[in-house]
């Protein structure tokens, strides 16, 4: 018997391309659920949403409707740079939020600019699009295509997000109170007005008559409202910009009426036309919170001051009122209809995307109004969850749907009718009465669970207030709060006055909610903590600045414990623990820095070391305790130098308690003897001749190799090139990094490349705390090597210029060039060396570090003073 199979249709390219928004969208939902661990958690929750889900739809689908508009349809050779487009987008998201969560700022800066090269990519694309099909209609004689200006909509859309994302980068650096509502809002009208609202309007000129069954209503319109809305994006952006709140409340009224222009004829027929289906009536209420939403921003951007708070009063609303039911009603339409099979298949996959319907419009809309309201925090807990599953719901409908759809294509594939299907019967009261039955039991169940009012968490832990204020006076400077540190009495008020006596923008926000604000260097606020019955932490919310040391105790004396951090825009519970990788701590007054002087090679032919392996407790860094495993005591083993032909002798001794190795790349032996793993209380000869020049790595070899290396386990030998000319002073800086566990090195960070710091010679920023020496004249040579076991490095020293540079055994550069060139960084990778030259022409201090700045920021900084 012979058994026929259907083949498998393949997938289109948008259904391929749409993969990543159900990904995103699975995420979030994660990510909703487990926000309290989690670093940077509304900043991660809102981004999942907008950049993830939001963006990748916005991309997606403009190009799918776009052809269908034009009346052109592009041809499948071309969809894989279309698919590309999609996941170098993706990529760049990625990188963002790993900048954003992991506090990198220069990675944040890469990913923002991958994702608005790839918007703008497709912008260019749509364009393009827009000229082909004109071109292939008149030569087909046709006139041009009906909703050609729906197109430019989505081309106006795609110009947006750049912008907005390097408005969004700039947030990430961090800046004033002033400067950041500013540029929060100027990031809000490129990317939710501009990107969203302007594709939006585009879209729903077209779909929503269609949707609701009337005929297509102001049409001719949408210039118009293209025209208002770009002038009243540019107008509020320049208001931010320029702190100008009256000059940004025109700006949004002129965006508004653009919105109305095409929007009230469509809402004027959803009169006469009620929406009948979840698609519709999402849209439709959509459209009406993104009327309100405006016209409540331009009134608060016209009555009051610009801060951070006022411009983002409207975000829930944008988000979850607009974006959010825009984005599932316009899902909930295309997703069916793309998927094809005839009107009664497509029928089935809209019916079951109607499955309570109702209910899910109800809950979502009003619950969004009570959030809106001064209720208590519990019940605003309450009702967000049961809004939040509400949205969650989509996406199980929208798999039940996919399967009818997916049956009934096949069965019209082979060669069948389409399986029956009977409407469901949607009883809309019964729908409407149960989601205002569940609104009301969350909001009675929360409210007698008690809580606070919305806002700062209570920190006073029940204890009778004693009448007393404690003040105390603390200064932000150096990444580091001092003090650090304070006590009050279980009872007191306590108000902290905070100055920010350095160089960058700082704030102090507690775990209670209370702020400071942006400060500028110079600048003061005060923050009245309230009643203070438990401990309670705090932190600079600036991103990267708490990972560096910027945290802050207060300690209740008699009180009930700690009050630790939760879900607040710096980063809630989860974010690292600032203690154990504090760059701005001083060593101990008698700690002494690794000296950097590389001294002359000695006299001799032949060099003998013994190498003793031990496994000690050290430091990385200022209060990093860690068990090495080190050849000579400390984490960088001796480094060796000799002259080309000189022959080294190792002799290795391990007094460990686990088997270690020696890998020297200045010799060339065979590998199986010398390099092979010694045990406890064994010794091994490793002899090498210098057969070429260069600085050379060494390391332990013994499996896994990167973990003993990260420990603590690598060196450099290095063998002068003959005509290496005299210099006044030469020094040694090899980096590697650190990855710090319990006590131990993490080998599960080792694995994933994660290191906690980058160091100069074993010991971050240790030549900050002690710096280098020279005088003004002196031509100095530093001799680098990227030991790894994962980072390589640029190396560049501020402030000065190598006229003389060598890498891996040839010159690349010599002083004495006849086009004067000069060189600012040496590039190595991992197990690379080579040398650098220069002169100081004036007194100062030159700081040198690795150029790859996450590095830098991670212990890879050092100082020369110059005098």
């Amino acid at each position: 018997m012979t058994t026929t199979r259907t083949a498998k249709r393949p997938k289109s390219w948008h259904q391929r391309a749409g993969k990543p928004v159900r990904v995103w969208l699975v995420l979030l939902i994660l990510a909703g659920l487990t926000h309290p661990f989690l670093p940077e958690s509304r900043w991660l929750l809102v981004h999942l949403f907008t950049l993830g889900a939001v963006t990748n739809s916005i991309v997606v689908w403009s190009q799918t409707l776009a052809e269908r508009f034009l009346g052109y349809q592009l041809p499948e050779t071309e969809r894989g740079a279309q698919l590309v487009k999609i996941y170098l987008l993706n990529a760049g998201i990625v990188v963002t939020v790993v900048g954003v969560v992991g506090g990198f700022f220069p990675v944040t800066v890469v990913g923002a600019v991958l994702v608005g090269t790839m918007v703008a990519w497709h912008a260019i694309s749509l364009l393009l699009l827009i000229r082909r099909a004109q071109k292939w209609r008149a030569g087909d004689g046709q006139g041009a295509a009906e909703h050609v200006q729906s197109v430019w909509f989505l081309v106006a859309s795609s110009a947006m997000l750049p912008v907005g994302a390097g408005f969004g980068a700039t947030l990430a650096y961090g800046l004033t109170d002033r400067t950041q509502a500013g540029f929060l809002l100027a990031h809000q009208a490129m990317n939710l007005l501009g990107f969203l609202g302007l594709a939006a309007a585009g879209v729903l000129t077209v779909l929503y008559p269609r949707l609701i069954g009337m005929e297509n209503p102001g049409g001719g319109r949408r210039p118009a409202a293209l025209a208002l809305m770009l002038a009243g994006i540019a107008i509020l952006t320049f208001g931010a910009l320029s702190g100008h709140p009256l000059v940004a409340a025109i700006g949004c009224g002129l965006y508004l009426i653009g919105w109305l222009v095409v929007a009230v004829p469509m809402l004027r027929g959803a009169v006469t036309h009620p929406p009948n289906g979840y698609a519709p009536a999402s849209i439709t209420a959509a459209m009406l919170w993104l009327v309100g939403s405006l016209a409540t921003l331009a009134v608060i951007l016209a009555t009051g001051p610009m801060d951070p708070e006022r411009a983002t009063l409207m975000t829930v609303p944008f988000l979850a009122g607009f974006a959010a039911q825009l984005l599932f009603g316009v899902m909930s339409h295309l997703l069916p209809t793309m998927m094809g099979g005839g009107p009664a298949v497509v029928g089935a996959g809209v019916d079951k995307m109607n499955r309570w319907w109702v209910w899910r419009i109800v809950v979502i809309n009003v619950g969004l109004v009570l959030w809106l309201l001064p209720l208590s925090s519990w019940m605003r807990v309450g009702i967000s969850a049961l809004v939040m599953a509400a949205f969650v719901l989509f996406l199980p409908v929208m798999v039940t749907s996919a399967k009818a759809s997916v049956a009934g294509r096949r069965a019209v594939m082979s060669g069948q009718s389409a399986p029956d299907h009977t409407p469901t019967m949607h009883h809309r009261a019964m729908q409407a009465t149960a989601a205002l039955a569940c609104l009301a039991l969350v909001a009675a169940v929360m409210s007698g669970l008690g809580g606070g009012s919305a806002g700062q968490q209570d920190a006073s832990a029940g204890v009778a207030p004693t009448g007393d204020t404690t003040e105390v006076q603390v200064e932000a400077v150096g990444m580091r709060f001092t003090p650090e540190t304070v006590t009050v009495a279980a009872g007191d008020r306590l108000v902290i006055t905070v100055t920010n006596s350095d160089d960058q923008v700082h704030d102090l926000v507690l775990a209670t909610g209370h702020s400071s604000g942006r400060l500028a260097p110079g600048e003061s606020a005060t923050v009245d903590a309230g009643i203070v019955g438990s401990d309670i932490e705090g932190w600079c919310s600036i991103v990267g600045h708490r990972q560096q040391g910027m945290v802050f105790h207060i300690v209740a004396e008699g009180g009930a414990g700690a009050t630790n951090a939760h879900d607040h825009e710096s980063g809630g519970a989860g974010a690292p623990d600032a203690q154990a990788v504090d760059l701005a701590r001083e060593p101990d007054d008698d700690f002494a820095a690794r000296d950097a002087v590389l001294a002359p090679a000695p006299g001799g032919t032949v060099h003998r070391h013994t190498f003793e392996i031990t496994e000690v407790r050290g430091e990385y860094g200022a209060g990093t305790s860690q068990t090495m495993w080190t050849y000579d005591g400390q984490p960088m083993g001796p480094t060796l130098r000799g002259k080309l032909g000189d022959i080294f002798e190792i002799t290795m001794v391990n007094n460990g308690t686990m088997g270690h190795s020696i890998d020297f790349h200045a010799g060339m032996v065979g590998p199986d003897e010398p390099m092979r793993t010694i045990n406890p209380g064994e010794e091994l000869v490793y002899r090498f001749r210098a057969e070429h020049t260069g600085v050379w790595m060494y390391h332990c070899a013994t499996a896994p190799m990167a973990v003993h290396i990260a420990a603590g386990m690598f060196g450099a030998v290095v063998i002068d090139p003959p005509s290496l000319a005299p210099v006044d002073a030469e020094y040694v800086i090899v980096q590697s990094e650190a990855y710090l566990g319990d006590g131990e090195t993490d080998a599960d960070k080792v694995a994933a490349g994660t290191p906690d710091l980058v160091m100069f010679n074993g010991f971050a920023n240790q030549y900050l705390h002690r710096p280098l020496r020279a005088q003004v004249g002196d031509r100095i040579r530093v001799w680098v090597l990227a030991a790894g076991p994962h980072e390589g490095v640029s190396f560049h020293v501020v402030g000065s210029q190598f006229d003389t540079v060598y890498k891996e055994g040839a010159y690349l550069l010599r002083p004495d060039n006849p086009d004067r060139g000069g060189a600012q960084a040496l590039d190595l990778g991992v197990a690379q060396g080579g040398f650098v030259e220069m002169e100081f022409l004036e007194p100062g201090t030159y700081t040198f570090l690795n150029h790859r700045m996450f590095d830098a920021d991670r212990g890879a900084t050092g100082r020369i003073v110059v005098e």
